[in-house]
């Protein structure tokens, strides 16, 4: 019976989570831009576009892959489905000093946020990163995705397709 309880509570989670990510505005986060500037995560999902979260850290071999294998393909995704990309690492202070050399250096033209604090873990309750959402043009949470296995890329492209109506 314990086996049970906990196949059914993970199950609710499940369930939770999927509702969570189909149903919920993309809430209000402070972060700062990565010349210390204060702004809302939420601000980017009133833009009238599909915006892409991912949140990442230096330190994360599968969120700078994730990232690596979306920058070559996110150009045409601007030009095709009119999409941004928000990348907002959860580095913290000591480390964030990493961040700018790491962008440049790496070529990501994404707008790039920094959490600090965590809020966003909290806000959207997730523990581990890569971890990815995404809302519709109207700030919608439409899609959420944590890890990074290569090759989700294309898979993105193909769920940014059809909600661009292309």
């Amino acid at each position: 019976t314990t086996v049970m309880k906990l196949l059914f509570s993970a199950l609710l989670l499940t369930i939770g989570t999927f509702a969570f990510a189909q149903n919920k505005q993309m809430p209000s986060i402070p972060v700062k831009t990565l010349d210390g500037q204060s702004v809302d995560l939420k601000d980017y999902a009133d833009d009238d576009k599909i915006t892409i979260y991912s949140f990442w850290a230096t330190w994360c071999s599968p969120c700078k892959r994730e990232l690596d294998a979306i920058a070559d393909l996110y150009p045409d995704w601007v030009k095709d489905y009119d999409v941004q990309l928000v990348a907002v690492t959860i580095d913290t202070r000591q480390s964030l000093a990493q961040v700018k050399p790491m962008v440049a250096t790496k070529g990501w033209d994404y707008i790039v946020l920094s959490d600090a604090n965590s809020a966003s873990l909290a806000a959207l309750n997730f523990q581990t990163v890569p971890q990815m959402f995404i809302t519709d043009k109207s700030g919608n949470i439409i899609y959420s995705h944590g890890a990074y296995v290569p090759g989700d890329e294309f898979e993105l492209e193909d769920k940014i397709k059809k909600w661009a109506g292309k």
